[in-house]
């Protein structure tokens, strides 16, 4: 299926007042499994420097959820988020005015070209290698971009059945990727050869995280491709799949997983 019309009709619905636009993150930050997984990697990162003045790279911002996050944290914070559709651009930007965080900026980028050395104390990217051919290049535009002890935090569906994609003959769920999942060595090495220093990686979505996404994201997403009608069953739905996709939530983001079909990344410079 193809996920940016979907994307345009909620973002359409949220960004009618800021109010609406914090609505739609609690949400996602609520459904959606990688917002868990990823803020527990920030939090730790964060906790010793929320009085210190840091930079920081949303690299492929989307809705913005995750710069919210960050820059809700400290405003000695400066955050440059960046992606390639101009509308997220251009909504973001007049969203965060709207509610007084004069420390982030948004624009358009093309992380392939994207390049400025020794800038950032963190660099952030959700769900957006999976979106990108050339992903050596953007590597090491990363490292580049990294100031001296810097990390990076990567979130990407896995080659453990990432995209929905199982076996040889199924297709990925999301349409728009470039690439079904990495494999777990295969990530690691490229981020050593782009010169980082230390690598971990660790997967997520195990088997409760893999019921949870079918739940919360699979089916609606599944339903919503049909008719945009289903708008008005969702909260329906949910009513009955959240309390049960919070509690396999948990248990993904709390436990260790031999497999899964997404990754968390972390490199050092």
């Amino acid at each position: 299926m193809q996920y940016d019309p979907i994307k345009r009709v909620l973002g359409d619905v949220f960004n009618k007042t800021p109010f609406l636009r914090r609505v739609f993150y609690n949400l996602l930050d609520l459904l959606l499994l990688r917002a868990w997984h990823v803020h527990k990697e920030l939090n730790v990162w964060a906790a010793p420097r929320k009085g210190k003045e840091q930079y920081i790279l949303d690299a492929g911002s989307g809705f913005g959820q995750y710069t919210y996050y960050l820059s809700s944290m400290s405003n000695k914070w400066s955050i440059l988020a960046v992606d390639v559709k101009e509308e997220q651009i251009s909504d973001s930007n007049q969203f965060f005015r709207a509610i007084g965080r004069h420390n982030v900026f948004f624009k358009i980028a093309d992380l392939v070209q994207l390049r400025q050395p020794n800038s950032y104390d963190l660099i952030l990217s959700v769900d957006v290698m999976e979106h990108i051919e050339e992903d050596v290049a953007v590597f090491q535009n990363f490292y580049a971009s990294l100031r001296s002890g810097g990390m990076l935090v990567i979130s990407t569906p896995s080659d453990q059945g990432g995209s929905d994609v199982h076996g040889g003959s199924d297709t990925s769920f999301i349409e728009e990727h470039v690439r079904d999942g990495y494999n777990i060595q295969e990530i690691q090495a490229k981020l050593r050869k782009a010169g980082f220093r230390k690598v971990e990686a660790r997967y997520s979505y195990g088997k409760p995280g893999q019921v949870s996404w079918r739940l919360s994201m699979k089916y609606p997403l599944l339903m919503l491709e049909v008719s945009k009608l289903f708008f008005v069953v969702l909260p329906f739905y949910y009513l009955f799949t959240f309390p049960v996709s919070l509690v396999l939530n948990w248990m993904d983001v709390n436990g260790k997983h031999e497999t899964g079909t997404g990754l968390i990344v972390k490199a050092w410079k």
